[in-house]
């Protein structure tokens, strides 16, 4: 089952949105929790916004930088 994307959650794009100018793998990061969804602002390496986009979390890979803890 996939991770839930949280707020401030990094996340990768897992479908192209060709109408928003986004491609499969892009990185982003959630900065607001809707109904349903997540609105995610997507950002050049000079933190410069080009792209902000409602999602679902089936459109979504939370990305994790830490190991997570052994169950």
């Amino acid at each position: 089952m996939p991770d839930t994307p949280n707020l401030l959650d990094v996340v990768a794009l897992l479908t192209d949105l060709p109408s928003r100018g986004l491609r499969r793998g892009q990185v982003g990061t959630v900065v607001e929790l809707l109904e349903g969804a997540c609105e995610v602002e997507f950002s050049d390496d000079e933190g410069r916004t080009y792209a902000m986009a409602p999602l679902s979390a089936d459109q979504l890979l939370v990305l994790h930088h830490r190991p997570s803890q052994a169950a």
